[in-house]
């Protein structure tokens, strides 16, 4: 009984993984991806084209996939004992669901359009266009509930029923319910919102520059996704958190800094983003702070394992609580004026170079 055994049955099984390795399809591993143009390759299981991205920061408890639907085409019907929040890459289409009583509920999605797959309920996707391919990006806690149950059949033919995950109408329809709970915490309850660049946010201000935020509760799952904007000439305080925060930007483009405390903020790790990139900030947890190059606003998206309403893990709950609580005070955030004076510096030198100016003095060294 050697050192040399390469696999040993009886140790380090990680049933998540062996899932994947035998859906076929490629599995891209990096820190950040553009979802326009990552590979995909026929997807037998779920119909279409896909790949599995498993992002450096995606953690334990979720990971992401990228599904193309062809023209004129849909994808094979499913149900799954996991949860799942989609959100239009590209294209147009429609998804059909089914509940407990075989009642359907169908709505037509397009891009920027985000929702939520009812647990275990019956469900169905189509591309809309005749000519254009669909890009769906999606994200799951079948890690963790894989690895848990490490039986397949247990997750995706199993008969148990959620109906109160799928029983208002009127959530399928763009509609929902505003669940005020705190700035930076307040809700939007729904199953589908049609486009998240056009959505109203409310103020929050603790996160910085009058930036604006909502979470959405999709389909009542405990899956966390957040939608936040920030103006031209501006950018949000550095923040860290759990790993397995996935961020999309839907609109507008500019970078993020992503360093551990002790860290030059500058001279460590940089994600450029524009419409369609997907990156997950790694745990240590990491600070990341994220700034706006464009011209207009910009928006980010961002779903993960745990969200306000059930936060799973207590240290998550305890993680939204001191989410824009300053460092200092034992919170997870940094304030303006107690950040790395290059970090404004480097921001003015890349609006510079747009021929775009900065309105961050006011916020970080007012009176300078």
């Amino acid at each position: 009984m050697g050192d040399d055994i390469e696999f040993n049955p009886y140790y380090g099984v990680f049933p998540y993984h062996d899932f994947v390795k035998s859906e076929g399809i490629p599995v891209i591993e990096a820190y950040a991806v553009d979802c326009h143009t990552v590979p995909v390759e026929p997807w037998e299981r779920l119909g279409g084209l896909g790949t599995y991205v498993h992002l450096t920061g995606r953690g334990d408890y979720a990971s992401a996939y990228v599904v193309e639907i062809p023209a004129g085409g849909q994808l094979n019907p499913e149900q799954h004992l996991h949860d799942e929040l989609m959100y239009v890459v590209s294209g147009r289409g429609a998804t059909v669901i089914e509940d407990a009583n075989g009642r359907k509920q169908s709505f037509e999605w397009g891009q920027n359009s985000i929702f939520g797959i009812p647990m275990n309920a019956k469900h169905q996707l189509f591309n809309g266009s005749g000519t254009e391919p669909a890009r769906l990006a999606a994200l799951t806690d079948l890690p963790i509930i894989l690895n848990i149950f490490h039986k397949p059949d247990f997750i995706f033919d199993n008969p148990m029923t959620f109906p109160e995950r799928s029983d208002v109408e009127r959530y399928y329809n763009g509609e929902g319910e505003f669940r005020q709970v705190k700035p930076g915490r307040h809700q939007w309850e729904t199953n589908f919102v049609p486009d998240v660049n056009s959505f109203e946010l409310p103020p929050w201000a603790a996160r910085g520059a009058a930036g604006n935020n909502i979470q959405y509760l999709l389909a009542d799952s405990s899956m966390h996704c957040h939608i936040s904007e920030f103006q031209q000439g501006t950018y949000k305080k550095a923040h860290r958190h759990n790993s397995g925060y996935h961020i999309w930007c839907t609109t507008g483009e500019g970078y993020s800094l992503l360093w551990l405390e002790g860290e030059d903020p500058v001279n460590t790790v940089r994600v450029d983003w524009k419409p369609g990139t997907l990156y997950a900030p790694p745990d240590g947890p990491t600070y990341h702070q994220h700034f706006n190059v464009a011209d207009g606003p910009s928006r980010y998206l961002v779903f993960a394992f745990g969200g306000a309403r059930y936060p799973v893990l207590e240290t998550t709950f305890n993680g939204l609580e001191v989410m824009d609580i300053s460092a200092k005070e034992g919170g997870h955030q940094v304030e303006y004026q107690d950040e790395n004076p290059a970090v404004l510096d480097l921001y003015e030198k890349e609006l510079a170079a747009r021929g775009l100016a900065s309105k961050m003095r006011q916020f970080v060294r007012p009176g300078a």
